[in-house]
């Protein structure tokens, strides 16, 4: 009784639990190794994989506007992307060592890869605008941290993949006090994370606020990580189970994932309604501009 508690509260993978996945959908079986059994989860599992495409795609326009204009060091906030690759750090591993959804776990390593070439192209437009030689004392810090960051993430992806090779069912065999020292630490991991997202978009917030303009940022950054907070905290909802002796362990299980997402999505309202603002007033002194400039140009014209 007390392992079922366990596999259903916690969703230890069938292949960790050692049964076979008879009724489940076979692709997503193959593909995610998660026995999907009704239509509940069978909407989660899809809702995860739109909300890995959001985030797939969510940066590219970012970087294209970054690319043509050259100026993102001046447009987003350095400790936006701090407090991001540091949430998805802190995220994927406390995914990994609380035994999440298999979604989650895609998702989180989607998380740390758009990272990896944001504050890449951050860093190369700051040397490249500055017209710096060497890096100054703060850039030096930033590039070991982020080094630092790289490797302790291959090497936990490396453990991953050590540990998938081996018979799974020792992890129903670990003593209960390694196994609460392992979920204790993944869910300070995952607490940590939330509060690197929730934290992140003020930064960018105050900046948008300093400089009255959304210039040189795109919007579909934001847009398309709305889309992808919500379908990713929906699909965790869809998965509860029926049961409601089940319920409240599996929402604690969840709950820091839970607040991230959907504390971010409320943050990003606040953005929404900068870029709004901004690009309104934008556009009004463009209009102003350009009627002071028109009475010049007709005096101009030879009689």
């Amino acid at each position: 009784m007390a392992s079922q508690l366990y596999t259903h509260a916690f969703n230890i993978s069938p292949i960790e639990n050692r049964r076979l996945c008879i009724n489940g959908t076979p692709w997503i079986w193959h593909l995610l190794e998660e026995c999907v059994e009704n239509a509940w989860e069978y909407w989660s599992v899809v809702t995860g994989l739109i909300s890995i495409v959001c985030f797939l795609f969510a940066a590219l326009p970012q970087i294209h506007v970054a690319y043509q204009n050259g100026r993102v060091d001046q447009a987003l906030s350095l400790g936006f992307l701090l407090c991001w690759i540091a949430g998805d750090v802190t995220n994927f591993i406390g995914c990994y060592l609380t035994n999440q959804l298999p979604i989650q776990m895609v998702t989180a390593v989607f998380y740390v890869n758009m990272d990896i070439v944001m504050i890449s192209q951050f860093v190369y437009y700051k040397l490249k605008n500055q017209k710096m030689t060497k890096c100054s004392t703060s850039l030096k810090n930033v590039c070991i941290a982020w080094i630092m960051v790289c490797t302790a993430l291959c090497v936990l992806l490396l453990c991953q993949l050590l540990v998938r090779s081996h018979d799974q069912s020792t992890v129903m065999e670990r003593s209960s006090t390694s196994l609460d020292m392992v979920e204790m630490s993944g869910f300070i991991c995952g607490y940590i994370s939330c509060v690197f997202y929730l934290g992140s978009r003020f930064p960018q917030l105050y900046k948008n606020f300093q400089r009255r303009s959304t210039e040189g940022t795109s919007y579909l950054l934001f847009a398309l990580a709305m889309m992808g907070n919500c379908t990713y905290g929906l699909s965790l909802v869809l998965k509860m189970p029926a049961t409601k002796s089940f319920q409240g362990l599996y929402f604690l299980h969840h709950l820091p994932w839970l607040i991230g997402s959907f504390g971010v999505l409320f943050l990003d309202i606040f953005v929404t309604l900068q870029f709004l603002l901004y690009r309104r007033s934008e556009g009004r002194q463009a209009g102003l501009v350009a009627l002071e400039v028109e009475p010049l140009l007709v005096s101009e014209e030879p009689e």
